[in-house]
């Protein structure tokens, strides 16, 4: 290699490490989310009461939830015990959420540049005047790849970095940000856990309304 290919080399490597941020944002996967369908996923749902569950029984489990919520609300992720961690998983699986397949880099908390549009389009999601004032539940998770401390740690960083992403460049209020973690321990594709469909965030609205049938 002479020396200017050598000089030329390192210009571009110079180069690409300059735009990396500015490129990221201008790529997106072909599997990127609208901000609209993640709005619709998200809204509050009506819970209809069956005849033996009464107001008083709603107000009491809501009023539970929201206690509940207010403990793990600012706290770090990697403060949550693993049986706040399932508590949560708990309430969220009754709740309006969105799996959205946001990529991380392998091994990394780094958003997949093909992913930074979904990322995006979150931010404009949580932003809609139809969702504000709600608490959104932020998952990180990981394949199946390496010991379970090492992804639970994964996991935890990856869910901040999308917390992170969302207060600095939308303005969201990060006390109704909970992030958590769940590592490899919740596989979307528990048969091929190498999978990089496993390295994803899942997110939560953990506000609904009751309405009486």
């Amino acid at each position: 290699m002479t020396r200017f290919d050598k000089f030329f080399g390192l210009k571009a490597i110079t180069l690409s490490a300059a735009l990396s941020m500015t490129a990221s944002l201008a790529l997106a996967g072909d599997n990127n989310i609208s901000a609209s369908q993640i709005v619709d996923a998200l809204k509050p749902k009506p819970v209809t009461r069956g005849l033996s569950v009464g107001p008083q029984a709603d107000t009491t489990a809501q009023a539970k939830e929201a206690a509940f919520l207010n403990t793990v609300r600012n706290r770090s992720t990697r403060s949550l015990s693993t049986g706040e961690r399932e508590q949560i998983a708990e309430l969220a699986a009754t709740k309006p959420k969105i799996d959205l397949e946001i990529q991380f880099d392998y091994n990394s908390a780094d958003i997949a540049k093909t992913s930074v549009a979904s990322v995006q389009a979150l931010g404009k999601a949580l932003s809609d005047p139809a969702l504000k004032g709600s608490t959104f539940v932020v998952a990180g998770h990981t394949d199946a790849i390496g010991s379970e401390e090492y992804n639970q740690g994964l996991s935890e960083r990856r869910a901040d970095t999308i917390k992170k992403y969302l207060v600095q460049n939308y303005g969201l209020n990060g006390n109704d940000l909970v992030t958590v973690g769940y590592g490899k321990t919740k596989l979307k594709d528990a048969a091929n856990g190498a999978d990089p469909i496993n390295r994803r965030v899942q997110v939560v609205n953990m506000d609904t309304k009751t309405a009486a049938k």
